[in-house]
């Protein structure tokens, strides 16, 4: 097992996971994408990634099985922060900075056929970026990266679902801001809807 930690990281997250993708690649390998937030309180958290990438291509912890024109996120269906319908979530997630932790999201079943995982946490092999030519599009620096891989997935035919895994992020994330809505707008001109 090799750790990456990017402390403070001010690069995108997609050109630095491509970079690891580049440099591990070529040897038999999981990769686990995870945000620096990210507590994984679970001690066979190897074993069930391993489940999980035997019976779909990419795993991840909370995703949805629907996917609309101008989703803003694998939770929200537009721009103006709208909820999806909760029978489309899948997975379970805590959120807070201590433990125990005190917000516990169960968004539906685990072990679920998905069509976009958050990217608090992606797992995937090496042989299935490699098979596919699967990489992240780096005009996404910290948003819609997760919503593009998951699209480029999808249209290559690669199966995504998410895990039962003990997660907590220690935040929500920030949906608003400027760089946000630029992204936002970058993801839309790409997919065209």
């Amino acid at each position: 097992m090799e750790v990456h930690v990017y402390p403070e990281n001010k690069t995108g997250l997609s050109a630095v996971y491509n970079s690891a993708i580049a440099q591990y690649s070529k040897e038999p390998c999981i990769f686990v994408f995870a945000h620096d937030d990210l507590y994984i309180l679970d001690f066979y958290w190897i074993s069930c990634i391993l489940n999980g990438l035997n019976h779909f291509g990419i795993v991840g912890c909370v995703g949805n099985k629907s996917r609309r024109s101008l989703q803003a996120s694998w939770i929200f269906i537009n721009d103006q922060f709208e909820l999806d319908e909760s029978h489309n979530f899948s997975g379970i997630i805590g959120h807070g900075t201590q433990l125990p932790v005190k917000a516990l999201d169960v968004f539906g079943p685990p072990f679920q056929e998905v069509k976009l995982l958050d990217g608090v946490f992606l797992a995937v092999f090496s042989e299935t970026l490699v098979k596919n030519h699967l990489r992240f599009d780096e005009q996404f620096n910290f948003h819609f990266y997760d919503m593009d891989f998951c699209r480029q997935a999808e249209i290559r035919g690669v199966s995504m679902a998410t895990i039962l895994l003990s997660l907590v992020h220690q935040s929500s994330g920030n949906p608003s801001s400027d760089s946000w809505r630029q992204a936002y707008k970058k993801y839309i001109d790409k997919w065209r809807q």
